[in-house]
């Protein structure tokens, strides 16, 4: 059955907080509702593919920000600090190992 991903990340219970929807060999293919709110620098071992389905992300990388709109892709690569500035709102697909 298809998953309405707009409709699905608008059903969890809270933002920023990420539903593994499938997984395909190591990579995980992760949804999630972002809010007004900021998020926290953090990085990774591994690169991490950000796209926005609806809305827009303000993504923090290496002291620069970008507005990461529908329908674009950002890759952050490995061990690539980042953070999401406050005002970003959507919904976010995540793919990760």
């Amino acid at each position: 059955m298809p998953i309405r991903l707009v409709d699905a990340a608008a059903q969890l219970p809270e933002a920023w907080s990420s539903r593994v929807l499938a997984a395909f060999g190591d990579a995980r293919l992760k949804l999630l509702r972002m809010d007004e709110a900021a998020y926290p620098e953090e990085s990774h071992d591994y690169d991490e593919a950000l796209l926005v389905l609806d809305g827009v992300m303000v993504l923090r990388i290496q002291g620069e920000i970008l507005r990461v709109g529908a329908g674009e892709l950002y890759v952050v690569p490995a061990g690539v600090p980042h953070s999401v500035e406050g005002g970003s709102r959507g919904t976010l697909l995540i793919i990760d190992t």
